[in-house]
């Protein structure tokens, strides 16, 4: 039996341990609704990150997210690291789990990126056989995140949006929309986020994530956006999310912050913006 994501349609925080004291002493109801970590910093067997995440699990749901998979990559998926994250997932039975439409690893060296892929028949194949093979050995349903992409391959036959929608269709997976990686990919490509976001397979999403990026110049002076989750959520991204929400309903979102992280009031009022968009939504659909 496949387990399915179960997250509450709230707001919920990318978890840094500087707020583990504002998290675990909440006494009344709390003000977000999930915490999330990155797998790879839980695979150890014990020490302070696991003993403040068992305290955390207890209060609050939660998602699990990876980054070294390299789902996307040319070669079968690292079997120990497989294991690795199915023992983590057995521990803490997550409410969501989900990784990225991107490779990591090749050759057994592991680049400390996620890197982009070539939306082809054979890396769609590939990419099916992958999440087949994570959700079989988990037993649990794996969300998919677009990816923020700054190149394109001219062997590409498929759309991302298409593409993505195929990989969903085949796998059973559900979606992990990135409003965020949809605003910085279409400026980089000068394309409407808007038109990517109306061929979103959206009936699949199951969680959101929003974060910060950067504006940079590339080598030519033409205007470029890095993913980099240093800042606060921009105005067109929120716009975008509204958008979104209006269409599908509260859907379970997240505020990423992995870099110059702020203090706890200042993540949280990013937590609770997401949270009323979500309260108005969730107050619509009751109207």
């Amino acid at each position: 039996m496949t387990t399915r994501c179960k997250l509450p349609a709230r707001a919920g925080v990318g978890f840094k341990p500087r707020h583990f004291p504002d998290l675990i002493s909440v006494d009344d109801e709390p003000s977000i609704g999930f915490i999330e970590v990155h797998a790879e910093n839980y695979m150890g067997a014990g020490g302070p990150p696991h003993a403040q995440l068992t305290a955390l699990r207890e209060r609050y749901a939660l998602s699990i997210h990876g980054v070294g998979l390299s789902i996307g990559g040319a070669a079968p998926l690292n079997r120990d690291h497989l294991m690795r994250l199915k023992i983590l997932c057995d521990r803490y039975q997550p409410d969501s789990f989900s990784e990225h439409l991107a490779w990591s690893s090749h050759g057994g060296i592991f680049y400390n990126d996620l890197l982009p892929l070539p939306y082809t028949a054979e890396t769609l194949a590939r990419v099916v056989e992958h999440i087949d093979l994570v959700q079989t050995t988990l037993g649990r349903e794996m969300l998919l995140e677009n990816p923020s992409t700054y190149v394109g391959f001219i062997d590409s036959t498929y759309a991302e949006t298409d593409f993505l929608t195929e990989i969903a269709s085949r796998s059973g997976c559900g979606m992990l929309l990135d409003v965020n990686n949809v605003f910085v990919s279409a400026k980089n490509h000068a394309t409407d986020p808007g038109d990517y976001l109306a061929a979103f397979p959206l009936s699949r999403v199951k969680e959101i994530h929003l974060g910060g990026h950067d504006a940079q110049t590339d080598d030519a002076g033409a205007p470029l956006l890095i993913d980099a989750h240093g800042s606060p959520v921009a105005d067109p991204v929120w716009s975008l999310y509204c958008s979104v929400i209006a269409r599908t309903g509260p859907i379970a979102t997240l505020i990423e912050w992995d870099n110059d992280v702020p203090d706890w009031p200042t993540l949280s009022a990013e937590a609770r913006a997401a949270e009323t968009i979500l309260r108005h939504a969730a107050q619509a659909e009751a109207a």
